[in-house]
């Protein structure tokens, strides 16, 4: 007897029922060049995610996914469908990697020219060898860059890692992360990143597979994770680091309602962050940050004729919004702005914009006092609060995350440097002055040990030129 012949084995996604999401999205994975066994996985992974994936091309089809294909072979490969449903309406042919970016992004993400085969658009590749230097604060980094879902998969893992303590892979992510934001062009393939700094094995594997297949098991592992999800929560409370959020999750809390059963052991600051958690969860935009910058500054002005108000952080960095507004104060007559703060505190108390307020006074004027060791803290005058955002009459009001600084005008430059952020950007520029130059830089100033001198600036453009760096703009500091 002839054995007989074994049937193919297809894997049947037919039936494969999954909530859809997004009913105005129906995909329709084309085979050729993609393999029927990737076309099967393919789909399993989008129908997982709630999207919409058709077995057969027809009339319901919007978007069709291709893979290694030119834009001369989609087009023929349409118009032979088109011959076979004559009055079907054309759907939009893309690229793989529109569909790898809504599956990192758990939805459909906006057709954008780069992602559409029937244009034709050539596609920019990283000049060959690439060539970047090791350093953040050597190289541009703008707001928005070109790999959103490979930066924001390592951030998660950078973040985890904190959560843990582990110092060295928070850093190594955070690096590899801040190379991918300043690069000129969306990375399609592993080998892209040869010769980039900062790339090791970790951080090439999870880049690999969210370039195959869309997610990284490792990485959606951390996100569902219980420990990972909690101590998230609990460090966005207001006054709660990760030291005091890992003990919580020790001791079992998981929930801010868990939080809120422990309040006897709160300090004021976490009180009055779970008391107004809702808000201080939503981003502040930019137009409320500037209407807050508006009335500290009236109140400084009153305070203080002269005085300026400068508003730091991210939204000078260009961002539309954040999770606080950062405002660094001055007087251009050095010692002017002693005691400005308190002042200024009390007169926004009448006004009722004071919710909550914590002030720390400044524990020295000499900038030579910190060490190597704690050289990343700054001693500045300042005050943590919560402000009521100011709203027309009627109108709700929402609580708003507010760090008021003073710095005198000789350190300025350096206090703005540094609340400016990023925060790696900060971390990389402080260890390029340390490593590259011998020298110790913070907010308060620039400090030669060897020589026991200070380095004095007007401006930030005087701090990078000391440090032999061009100046990169705010906006150019996203790392």
């Amino acid at each position: 007897m002839l054995p007989r012949r074994r049937r193919a084995r297809v894997e049947d996604t037919s039936n494969f029922s999954s909530e859809v999401h997004f009913p105005g999205v129906a995909i329709y994975l084309a085979e050729p060049r993609m393999g029927r066994s990737r076309r099967a996985f393919l789909t399993r992974l989008a129908r997982s995610k709630g999207f919409h994936v058709l077995d057969a091309y027809s009339s319901a089809v919007t978007h069709v996914v291709m893979e290694q294909t030119s834009a001369e072979e989609a087009i023929c490969w349409q118009e032979r469908r088109a011959a076979l449903a004559p009055g079907c309406a054309r759907p939009a042919l893309l690229d793989i990697s529109w569909f790898t970016e809504s599956m990192a992004a758990g939805q459909p993400v906006p057709v954008e020219s780069r992602h559409c085969l029937e244009e034709a658009v050539p596609r920019k590749r990283l000049p060959s060898p690439v060539r970047m230097p090791p350093y953040a604060c050597q190289r541009p980094t703008p707001l928005t860059h070109h790999n959103t879902s490979l930066w924001k998969a390592l951030e998660v893992l950078a973040e985890a890692a904190g959560f843990e303590g582990k110092e060295g892979c928070l850093l190594a992510f955070c690096r590899a992360a801040s190379v991918l934001k300043a690069l000129p062009c969306q990375v399609t393939a592993l080998s892209q990143l040869q010769g980039l700094p900062h790339f090791g094995e970790h951080s090439r594997r999870v880049v690999q597979e969210l370039l195959d297949h869309g997610m990284c098991e490792e990485v959606e592992r951390v996100r569902l994770s219980e420990r990972y999800q909690s101590m998230k929560l609990f460090t966005q409370i207001f006054g709660v680091g990760v030291r005091t959020a890992d003990r919580w999750y020790r001791e079992g809390l998981r929930t801010l309602d868990d939080v809120r059963g422990q309040v006897q052991r709160l300090t004021e600051q976490q009180k009055a962050g779970l008391q107004h958690h809702w808000d201080l969860s939503m981003p502040v935009q930019r137009p409320d940050a500037e209407a807050l910058q508006q009335v500290v500054e009236t109140a400084v002005v009153q305070a203080l004729p002269g005085a300026t108000v400068t508003l730091a952080g991210g939204f000078r960095r260009g961002k539309l919004q954040g999770h606080d507004v950062d405002l660094l104060i001055t007087h251009p007559q050095e010692g002017q702005e002693v005691g400005l703060l308190l002042r200024v505190i009390c007169s926004l108390k009448q006004q009722g914009l004071v919710l909550y307020q914590q002030h720390q006074l400044s524990r020295s004027r000499d900038p030579t006092h910190l060490t190597q060791r704690s050289h990343t803290m700054d001693t500045f005058e300042r005050s943590f609060c919560i402000f009521r955002l100011p709203r027309p009459p009627g109108a709700a009001w929402k609580a708003v995350r507010v760090d008021l600084v003073v710095a005198p005008i000789s350190q300025f430059p350096f206090a703005l440097l540094g609340w400016t952020g990023s925060k790696h950007f900060e971390r990389e520029l402080r260890q390029f002055s340390r490593k590259e130059r011998g020298l110790w830089l913070n907010s308060h100033g620039l400090f030669d040990p060897k020589q026991k001198t200070l380095f004095r600036a007007a401006a930030e453009e005087d701090i990078f030129r000391h440090l032999g760096l061009a100046y990169l703009p705010p906006e150019q500091r996203n790392a």
